[in-house]
């Protein structure tokens, strides 16, 4: 039987804070669970599995005891604010206190952006934190809940930490905790709890600083006192209280700027991703008449963004490219970049700009873990992903705020729509006409299916003729880091066109349920070209291709993906 104590009869929500001095500390019997190995985001599943018997604890305690040093050392710990976010809070604040924590950090409310944790981390010299959350995943008594530990940088524990958790799940037999209440999450303040010490910080006022510091305020002010006008939905996720107060308080946007700015556990009974499916609202708002100059939203933790001008849609690749050719318009980037990174599936608009810049570019699996490496190492200023994430050496994750104001500094420098910087930066480096096609909820064993028979088929592509022509080469991504040397191997497949075009095959990691092939699409048109095709258009031969290639409705059963951003 998995523990004595369930997560229900733990916690007491709405209870006061009391200060705890002499808390017994107790040792709960556990046996292990089989399915608790992080991914690159940490532990996603169902809320139903996290309320299991001890299910939450044996977890916790796992990384406890991977982390080496964290008696004595503090602690960040803060979520989305999705369903059980209170609830794992305190339970994580009683066994902090059972393993010799000195201190836990942990937002109000029990609120941190994921961004906004990993600068907490960094600015109080945390060992690392718990950011609780399942990022763009829905949130709701039957959906999905997660933990990830971040390290001391900052950033997401890299694999050898991971392989350590996961490790320690599968020979666990106790773990610990205090018999004790549950503190006011809602007070600002500190407490003690057992002879640890834990303080309740406001979650936004130390981010809002950090911005503040990376960005020309007074010249955004001024462009949205001349009249601009934005419109930022933050999906009733985490970031509303980021966006009133930098947007509405710090940069004068009128009241009502902000949608959906109030985090809740369901995000409303929406799906908190932003992109062109479950931001729709926003889009439908952009492309009407009477749009807003610029439209942003953000998703559940904070990380991810979507950027739309009036009429004018941005891929997130295209977003990176952008902002890496115009980062020396914000202060904090002046001087210029050292470097940029994205992720193999991300289009290589990016790489166009480094090549102008004469500054490296690097191309990395997916996963915020890898840039981490970069960043520390003074190798890469802007980092970013296809999948809406992008960010700086500012903090260690990726960061939708931070992209937001980077794009308002841009343009209340250039003072131009977004349309007239998108076809200037085209004109300058040519297109790279891009899209992702999801299949969602496919059995597992069909996606291995797939990626196995491309696998296998890897040394016979090249020169097979299909709609979009030739393929001149294949492979299956790996990459060396460069800062120490780690192999990362089977990241993708990666079918090559002439002109740069390609088609990218991959098994994503973030669901909680089944399997997701992500398809990327990509196709290259150089400065002087046809610019200004339908992205559909443009990338038709390719999505003819890669049926072609990999087979898709034989081994899915799918006709369709499930989602196109």
């Amino acid at each position: 039987m998995h523990g004595t104590r369930s997560l229900a009869l733990q916690t007491k929500q709405g209870s006061l804070a009391k200060v705890i001095t002499t808390a017994p500390i107790l040792t709960v019997p556990t046996t292990p669970f089989t399915d608790q190995k992080p991914g690159t985001s940490g532990l996603r599943k169902k809320v139903r599995v996290f309320q299991q018997a001890g299910y939450a604890e044996s977890f916790i305690q796992s990384v406890f005891d991977a982390v080496p040093g964290h008696e004595g050392a503090t602690l960040v710990i803060g979520g989305d604010g999705r369903y059980l976010n209170r609830e794992v809070i305190q339970v994580a604040i009683r066994m902090a206190a059972a393993n010799g924590f000195a201190k836990v950090l942990v937002g109000q409310g029990g609120i941190l952006s994921t961004p906004a944790a990993s600068h907490a981390i960094r600015k109080y010299g945390a060992i690392g934190g718990l950011v609780l959350s399942a990022s763009h995943n829905p949130g709701g008594p039957n959906e999905d809940f997660g933990i990830k530990y971040n390290v001391s940088n900052g950033g997401p524990a890299p694999e050898p930490v991971t392989e350590a958790i996961h490790a320690r799940t599968l020979e666990i037999a106790q773990y610990r905790t205090i018999d004790a209440p549950d503190i006011d999450l809602d007070r600002l303040g500190s407490t003690q709890v057992g002879a640890m010490a834990v303080e309740v910080i406001d979650p936004v006022a130390d981010y809002a600083e950090l911005m503040e510091s990376l960005f020309d305020f007074p010249a955004i002010r001024a462009l949205l006192a001349s009249g601009f006008t934005l419109s930022f939905d933050a999906m009733s996720a985490v970031t509303g209280p980021y966006a009133h107060e930098i947007f509405e308080t710090r940069l004068g946007a009128p009241v009502g700027t902000v949608v959906n700015g109030t985090p809740l556990p369901d995000f409303g009974h929406h799906h908190p991703d932003p992109n062109l499916v479950h931001a729709r609202d926003l889009y439908e708002r952009m492309m009407g008449p009477g749009a807003p100059d610029f439209g942003a939203a953000s998703d559940g933790d904070g990380d991810r963004n979507l950027i739309i001008g009036r009429g004018q849609y941005v891929t997130p690749s295209d977003s990176l490219a952008v902002l890496a050719a115009n980062a020396h318009l914000a202060p904090a980037y002046a001087g210029g970049l050292k470097g940029i990174a994205r992720s193999m599936p991300t289009s290589g608009a990016a790489d166009r700009v480094a090549a102008a810049l004469g500054i490296p570019l690097y191309e990395t699996p997916t996963g915020w873990k890898f840039f981490g490496n970069l960043l520390d190492a003074g190798m890469a200023t802007i980092c970013g992903e296809e999948s809406a994430g992008t960010g700086s050496d500012h903090v260690r994750e990726k960061d939708g705020i931070w992209a937001v104001l980077l794009w308002l500094n841009v343009l209340a420098a250039r003072r131009l729509s977004v349309a007239a910087v998108m076809a200037d930066h085209w004109a300058q480096y040519g297109r790279n006409y891009y899209a992702r096609h999801d299949y969602e909820g496919i059995a597992t064993p069909a996606g291995d299916a797939l990626m196995a028979h491309l696998r296998e088929s890897l040394s016979a592509l090249p020169g097979t003729q299909t709609a979009a022509g030739t393929v001149e080469a294949a492979d299956d991504f790996a990459y060396t880091d460069p800062t120490d040397g780690s192999v990362s191997a089977r990241q993708g497949i990666r079918v090559l066109f002439a002109g740069g075009s390609r088609v990218v095959f991959r098994l994503s990691g973030t669901g909680t349920e089944g399997a997701t092939l992500r398809v990327y699409i990509e196709a290259c048109e150089p400065a002087g070209g046809n610019l200004t095709q339908p992205a559909a258009e443009a990338l038709a031969p390719l999505v003819a291709a890669a049926e072609q290639l990999a087979r898709i409705a034989h081994f899915t059963g799918m006709d369709a993906p499930t989602v196109i951003t």
